[in-house]
């Protein structure tokens, strides 16, 4: 017999009233955090000074939810309700994004910014892997100068694993051979946690090895999906230091663990205005697919 769904209609419509729910929150953009993330990657950069252009990505480090230690779930994450919908599925991750720059208005150290959040839909779908909710956020950063960032969030949530669940068929890199630059990474425990840190992330499947392979059903520790698309936009940014973004989008396709070296690849269009990045695990499957857009 088929398993019985963990969301029918009526949880459906219950979370689709959570379509259109807006909340607005301001942050400074200080100079520290810029300072920890670039230690963190592993670049030798100037200290931060006010006016200081924040690199593509790094925004993630401001607008962050402090929940309470009395209102953490059994994951790490804040429990479910309040601004996002109380879906019963209980692993959560980070599916991809797609953002876009203001042309002459980067968001840079000093600045006071405003993070408007509305959630623009809830949909449910299930297939070989179990059932799946997908949850859209926008997001829309202004400075005093309007307008600056527009960002799409991507949030899956799916059942817990089980034994003889199938796994999806791995894909090859469509690009695989072809990178111009490439980048090998050591997910080790100390890069997860400083990064799990910067962002304020307490979800366990990063930090604790007993919780996400007992109770998630992963191999290891989980490196980020928001840290590897970091790390493809910090291998741009080696590669071409001067380059302005207009446009970032990702998805991730496959889980990376900390248990072997991943890697980061790019290659940029003849015309320079596009350029297609990748990770892939250590075995050469895909992992995140990216396209950066240039000024």
């Amino acid at each position: 017999m088929p398993d019985t769904p963990a969301i029918d209609a009526a949880q459906l419509a219950h979370l689709q009233t959570w379509q259109g729910r807006s909340e607005t929150l301001t942050d400074l953009i200080t100079a520290s955090p810029v300072d920890a993330l670039s230690a963190t990657l592993d670049r030798d950069d100037p200290a931060p000074q006010d006016a200081s252009v924040l690199p593509g990505l790094w925004h993630w480090m401001y607008f962050l939810p402090h929940a309470r230690a009395g209102e953490v779930g059994p994951d790490g994450h804040p429990k479910r309700g309040g601004f996002l919908p109380p879906v019963p599925l209980p692993r959560r991750m980070w599916a991809g994004a797609r953002l876009a720059w203001e042309p002459g208005n980067p968001l840079r150290v000093g600045q006071k910014v405003q993070r408007q959040s509305t959630i623009r839909s809830v949909t449910h779908k299930a297939g070989r892997s179990g059932e799946l909710l997908f949850v859209l956020v926008e997001h829309q950063y202004r400075n005093a100068h309007g307008l600056a960032l527009t960002e799409e969030h991507d949030i899956v949530y799916r059942a817990a694993a089980r034994p003889g669940d199938p796994a999806p068929a791995p894909q090859k890199p469509p690009l695989a051979g072809q990178a111009a630059w490439s980048r090998t990474i050591t997910p080790d425990p100390v890069l997860l946690f400083r990064y799990s840190a910067l962002t304020f992330n307490g979800h366990r499947i990063h930090y604790d090895r007993k919780y996400v392979t007992e109770v998630e059903g992963y191999a290891g520790l989980v490196v980020h999906g928001p840290l590897i698309a970091t790390l493809l936009l910090d291998l741009l940014r080696r590669q071409m230091p001067d380059a302005q973004l207009a446009r970032f989008d990702f998805r991730a396709v496959r889980p990376t663990t900390d248990l072997h070296p991943f890697s980061v690849h790019g290659k940029p269009s003849s015309d320079g205005k596009t350029v297609e990045l990748w990770a892939q695990d250590h075995e050469g499957w895909l992992t995140m697919q990216a396209t950066a857009t240039l000024l």
